[in-house]
């Protein structure tokens, strides 16, 4: 997809349903936690479709970035620096990115992660994500599931199994974002119900970023 530099990439009307629109549940593996300075070298995606989550249509990919892994992110993802030898580089995936993001809402589970490295990504072609995500944390603490003893982001893996998911492959981005999406499909379906009980009216995706926004750290 073409875009004229300087805009984001188009999203759903903020009107529209959530059972009506389409996400993309992204997680991405780096080589460090520095936001301004540390690469991505693998890409998940599922796309979740009128509150299902088609398993015929996701994405896995591997990037080879331009510096070593970092010890620590090794530790976490089990990447190396030499699996990553015969991948091709973040601009050779940009527009695979582009395509899977544009018309969709992002989600992502601390999605302020996801957003800083993939508009890392679009820089270069002089675009941005579109500025409404959903946040899966900020959706837990906004259903009272974020465990109260635990500081910063609650855990992706205990917060499913907390409401009897199943996860995938922790720390394999494909598996994170399968991850992402069950449990994005479980909170906004609890967050339906409970505008149900005050609101005759579906549950929208502008009141889905009002309560994402509100309730992130």
């Amino acid at each position: 997809m073409r875009l004229r530099r300087g805009t984001s990439l188009p999203a759903p009307h903020p009107s529209l349903t959530w059972r009506a629109a389409e996400f993309c549940v992204v997680d991405v593996e780096t080589t460090g936690l520095d936001l301004r300075r540390d690469d991505i070298i693998a890409y998940g995606a599922t796309i979740v479709t009128h509150a299902r989550i088609p398993c015929d249509r996701i994405a896995y990919g591997l990037v080879r970035p331009p510096r070593p892994v970092s010890a620590p992110a090794l530790a976490v993802h089990a990447l190396r620096t030499a699996d990553l030898a015969g991948a091709p580089a973040i601009d050779e995936v940009v527009d695979r990115l582009v395509d899977l993001l544009s018309g969709r809402v992002l989600v992502a589970h601390a999605a302020w992660v996801e957003r800083a490295f993939l508009n890392r990504a679009l820089r270069p072609r002089g675009i941005r994500l579109a500025r409404a995500t959903i946040d899966t944390a900020a959706l837990l603490r906004a259903c009272r599931l974020a465990d109260p003893d635990r500081p910063g982001e609650p855990n992706l893996e205990a917060a499913s199994r907390r409401l009897g998911l199943p996860v995938h492959t922790p720390h394999h981005a494909l598996g994170d974002a399968f991850t992402t999406a069950q449990l994005f499909l479980a909170l906004a379906t609890r967050l339906e119900a409970s505008h149900a009980r005050n609101r005759p009216r579906p549950l929208t995706l502008r009141q889905l970023y009002a309560i994402s926004r509100y309730h992130r750290l």
